[in-house]
């Protein structure tokens, strides 16, 4: 077993494990932060979600002998820093994602829940996942107004990479953010950074479940996660030939999202992007060996973890608008994937339109976010119009 390990899988491995976290920890934070989220406990939020996916890159390959590489929820983490702070502050938000973990688990375990998901129309999916990422996606051009000597550096490093490789443009942006913070802010608070490094400051939350997270935070978090990560997360992995039993991938994943949860994380899910790069010829020769790429992810993520109250603590320092406009250079492939999504169909415009105005709107009726909304009254409208023609 061990001799299938090649040189390319490591590297690739190690590639896709710094591509994906550099690419999105900001998402994550800014998501906790918007809950209501002490740094203390975004640092705590920040540490499982990583530690989680660690774990399962290793034991989800390990298992099925595929580079079935898992991520956090990064469109979930999107769509709470869009969401207005809940009542009961991030006690219920965190009451919330652990409702949105057991929701996975039951897709893994009754198929016709599945069916459910699958019911939706794509369209609709891709609207409501636009419609989540369009406000951060706002951000970096907010941030460039705000702070501009600040920001235009990252969003010329971020041009810089997109220009020479797809998958260098955030890494390069997260290297500016560095310098940028280094020269250009005060980091007087610096001398928590050193502290946090040797010894994490972890901050349990005790959940609160309501209906009104349930309907708001949960069901939305589920379908963006479903939606935007599992799902094509999947067909990355059957495209490039590996035969892929969903359920009990989605189950593990739940199980994992549910123990994380309780400590204020956000889920974790099958990966996309990074998949895609452990999946190809990149990543070894032969296709049966690929699985040591996303077991070396994993592990890579594991000790990425044990930085998670240094990132926190870094991040605290900087202006708010620089780190939502990092968020949002990460999100911009997702919004025109979606987008483009949401409008493939010319015969059925106006029901993806309605949702993602809705959900993008940041609208809340009877107490329940605009997320749900969208959903609904684009399906209705889906349905309805397709049903008279």
């Amino acid at each position: 077993m061990i001799r299938q390990i090649s040189p390319s899988a490591i590297y690739m491995g190690l590639l896709a494990a710094f591509v994906g976290y550099s690419a999105s920890f900001a998402i994550v934070l800014a998501g906790l932060t918007a809950m209501g989220a002490t740094e203390a406990q975004a640092a705590t939020g920040l540490f499982f979600a990583t530690m989680g996916m660690g774990v399962c890159s290793i034991w989800l390959p390990a298992v099925t002998r595929i580079p079935a590489a898992v991520a956090w929820s990064t469109p979930g983490a999107a769509f709470l820093a869009a969401t207005a702070v809940l009542p009961g502050g991030f006690a219920e938000a965190a009451g919330a994602m652990i409702c949105c973990a057991v929701l996975i688990i039951l897709t893994g375990l009754v198929p016709s829940l599945g069916r459910v998901v699958a019911a939706i129309p794509k369209p609709i999916a891709n609207a409501l996942l636009a419609g989540v990422l369009f406000k951060l996606c706002l951000a970096p051009a907010l941030a460039l107004g705000a702070i501009p000597l600040l920001v235009l550096p990252v969003m010329v490093a971020w041009l810089g990479g997109l220009i020479w490789n797809r998958l260098a443009a955030m890494p390069l942006a997260v290297l500016a953010f560095a310098v940028v913070l280094v020269l250009g802010v005060d980091m007087s608070g610096g001398d928590s950074v050193a502290y946090a490094a040797w010894l994490p400051d972890f901050a349990p939350v005790l959940p609160v479940f309501t209906l009104q997270s349930f309907v708001s935070i949960a069901l939305p978090l589920y379908l963006v996660t479903m939606a935007g990560q599992n799902i094509p997360g999947f067909a990355v992995l059957e495209l490039n030939g590996y035969a892929v039993e969903r359920r009990p991938l989605i189950r593990n994943t739940g199980v994992v999202s549910l123990v994380i949860a309780a400590f204020g994380s956000v889920p974790v899910n099958m990966s996309a992007i990074t998949a895609a790069m452990m999946a190809g010829e990149d990543a070894g020769r032969d296709p049966a060996d690929r699985y040591w790429a996303a077991i070396t992810s994993g592990v890579a993520y594991v000790l990425l973890a044990f930085a998670a109250a240094v990132v926190a603590t870094v991040a605290g320092l900087a202006p708010v608008e620089l780190i939502t406009a990092v968020a949002g250079l990460a999100l911009i492939p997702a919004f025109v994937a979606s987008t483009s999504g949401a409008f493939a169909e010319p015969a059925q415009l106006e029901a993806p339109a309605l949702t993602f105005l809705i959900a993008a709107s940041g609208m809340e009726l009877f107490g329940v976010s605009g997320a749900f909304w969208g959903v609904l009254v684009g399906s209705v409208v889906w349905f309805c119009k397709g049903a008279t023609r």
